[in-house]
């Protein structure tokens, strides 16, 4: 591993971090809350430390594959260390694993959360918190990507350990302008999100952190009832559409933009996606108007919105969930795992990997009629490589292996099987929520230091997609290249 090259691109994330912080340290300034010199102090560590690693000399300008899941790995680490001090020391968490694992929900767009007060926060703090998302949504270090090329760096390696989905494609033939043009969709969706829930009737401040929440597919709210705190249906519909807009891969809007509508009607996975949120949002309406709601307009317009918020691994919610019926439990518990697409802010399993696996399904049994025939599995009428399904069935594999011994490991805490198994699938598919005992009206505050660091640790793993952080354990990766 290239020690120096690692280091001065991991500066340069942190001088990016740094200035990321200062939005909210204005705001504490503005309101003169006990945040500010937790900001400020937060602020100039980082940068000290940041432009120190930016200095360091290199002897080597291009990214090898290790380097760059190192990078992104101890990248998302640092930054989350450093960033949790602002709750830590402002006192907005008890311990400063508390605060860690707050901040790691925030970069993960997870949106788990251990505060039993949200609304006392200070002005500047509740901001960061939920700036978390939006910076985490695209990625940290896509918009360090920007910067690499006019370092003499390039990224491809860091663009690929970091991107969510099993194939990571460039949109630009040059990576500086894949991040631009990625950010500026991000920045023009953000912005009508924004000016659509202040015609709502949002102040500015709080449209900003459930925008962030929203695009960021993270979820943390300002309000303890979360979206449930505003009782307007018009901004309940913004949020689902923005949400379901975060959950779409963010490579079909540049398409969009060009002027290929077709592509989007074309799109096998985008067509999925729109498929499962309509069949389930309908299943989950009937259910709600015929045994809870008896009011078909309010079940459809809560159906919608969680539906939406689930399978994008937003985690808002206008509701308590956890007192639905048991068949739509059903349904949110099995999008929990499906998640978004595969290029879009959101988690989980992704779309794309859904598909391939339903088209292997079908391959394998019309292989039972015509055992010789060669049936090639094709998603947009592109033949899927033997290395990609293989990578595709591994992550499937590992997930769910994953998702059963963290399960067993949460159950020590003792409680009941499915607040472990939800507490789990939130946290390792990016959620938030779960059920039971980590329900949308309840918190993780509960669970015992390390078990805090361990779903901490399955936010990191959800948000890399496994392989990443694995891949970098392994020992042979610890050795320096000559």
């Amino acid at each position: 591993m290239n020690y120096g090259i690692v280091l001065k691109v991991l500066g340069s994330l942190l001088i990016v971090l740094g200035l990321l912080m200062v939005p909210s340290y204005i705001i504490a300034l503005v309101e003169a809350g006990p945040d500010r010199m937790p900001f400020l102090g937060t602020i100039l560590l980082t940068l000290a430390i940041g432009v120190f690693l930016f200095l360091k000399e290199r002897k080597e300008k291009s990214i090898s594959a290790k380097d760059g899941l190192a990078i992104v790995a101890f990248g998302w680490v640092v930054a989350s260390v450093l960033g949790a001090l602002p709750l830590y020391f402002s006192g907005v968490t008890e311990n400063y694993v508390d605060a860690f694992f707050e901040i790691v929900s925030g970069f993960t767009t997870t949106g788990a959360t251990i505060l039993t007060d949200i609304e006392s926060m200070p002005a500047g703090v509740a901001f960061w918190r939920s700036f978390t998302h939006w910076i985490g949504g695209m990625g940290i270090l896509v918009f360090t990507l920007a910067l690499l090329p006019a370092l003499g760096i390039g990224g491809f390696q860091i663009f690929k350990a970091e991107a969510p989905g099993p194939v990571a494609g460039k949109i630009a033939p040059r990576l500086k302008d894949t991040a631009k043009i990625l950010y500026i969709t991000y920045i023009t969706i953000t912005l009508a999100e924004v000016i659509l829930l202040v015609i709502g009737g949002m102040s500015v401040y709080d449209a900003f952190i459930h925008t962030f929440g929203t695009v960021g597919t993270g979820g943390f709210s300002n309000k303890a009832n979360s979206v449930g705190a505003y009782s307007s249906s018009y901004i309940h519909f913004v949020i689902s559409v923005f949400m379901i807009a975060s959950g779409v891969n963010f490579a079909l809007y540049y398409s969009f933009f060009r002027g290929k509508i077709t592509d989007l009607f074309k799109d096998e996975e985008l067509r999925l996606y729109l498929g499962i949120i309509t069949i389930a949002t309908l299943a989950i309406t009937i259910d709600l108007w015929l045994v809870s709601y008896h009011n078909l307009f309010y079940s459809l317009r809560d159906a919608f919105f969680q539906v939406s918020s689930i399978i994008t691994t937003t985690g808002y919610g206008t509701a308590d969930f956890n007192q639905w019926p048991t068949f739509t439990k059903g349904i949110l518990l099995i999008l929990m795992f499906i998640g978004a697409s595969a290029g879009s802010t959101g988690g989980g399993m992704k779309i794309i990997r859904i598909l391939v696996m339903l088209k292997l399904i079908k391959r394998e049994v019309g292989k039972l009629y015509h055992p010789r025939a060669v049936m090639p599995v094709k998603v947009n009428n592109k033949v899927m490589s033997n290395e990609t399904i293989a990578r595709i069935n591994s992550f499937l594999a590992l997930y769910m292996v994953l998702f059963i011994m963290s399960t067993l490991i949460v159950s020590l805490e003792q409680i009941d099987l499915i607040s472990a198994g939800t507490a789990v699938a939130a946290t390792l598919g990016n959620i938030g929520p779960g059920l039971e005992l980590v329900g949308p009206i309840e918190n993780y505050a509960f669970f015992s230091i390390p078990t805090k660091l361990w779903l901490s640790l399955l936010m990191l793993l959800g948000r890399l997609e496994l392989f990443t952080i694995i891949a970098l354990i392994a020992p042979k990766n610890w050795r320096i290249d000559v």
